[in-house]
């Protein structure tokens, strides 16, 4: 009996160091999305998202239409190359793994300055969000849908 619990407290704590390693791994894949804003640097866009006809994503900002892998991908540089002085909180984010599917949904506040090179010109952005993000382990986690809505304030 001694070594059934000791083998059942085992497995468990292995079950334990799995889920917190997925809900790391998870955060970190989606923290690098709203980096690559701060940085500029999107070479890890395409990593980090599932290029499959099953990608899909709706956005906060236009157009609201839903979107493929490769629209997402454009529209993320555009946005993130428009917006100066980037930055970002993530809040309140729940992560539920389900085998190789996982659900998150947050609240997210972005903060910028939007910048218009034809004119010269910049207006300071402040966003209040919900984010809800899906993400499929093919071996590795990959966002696989992303919903962004604004909170109006």
């Amino acid at each position: 009996m001694k070594k059934f619990l000791r083998r059942f407290k085992l497995n468990i704590l292995i079950y334990l160091v799995k889920i917190l390693t997925d809900n790391e791994e998870i955060i970190q894949i989606i923290d690098k999305l709203f980096e690559s804003g701060k940085t500029k640097d999107f070479s890890c866009l395409k990593e980090i998202h599932l290029n499959d006809t099953k990608f899909s994503s709706f956005s906060d900002l236009p157009p609201y239409d839903l979107k493929d892998f490769q629209t997402t991908i454009e529209l993320e540089e555009l946005k993130f190359v428009s917006i100066s002085d980037y930055d970002y909180q993530i809040k309140n984010p729940k992560i539920s793994v389900f085998g190789d599917t996982a659900v998150v949904a947050m609240e997210i506040n972005q903060k910028g300055m939007l910048v218009d090179t034809k004119a010269y010109t910049g207006e300071h952005i402040s966003m209040k969000g919900r984010a809800t993000f899906v993400l499929v382990k093919q071996p590795t986690w990959k966002i696989v849908h992303i919903h962004l809505s604004k909170i109006n304030s």
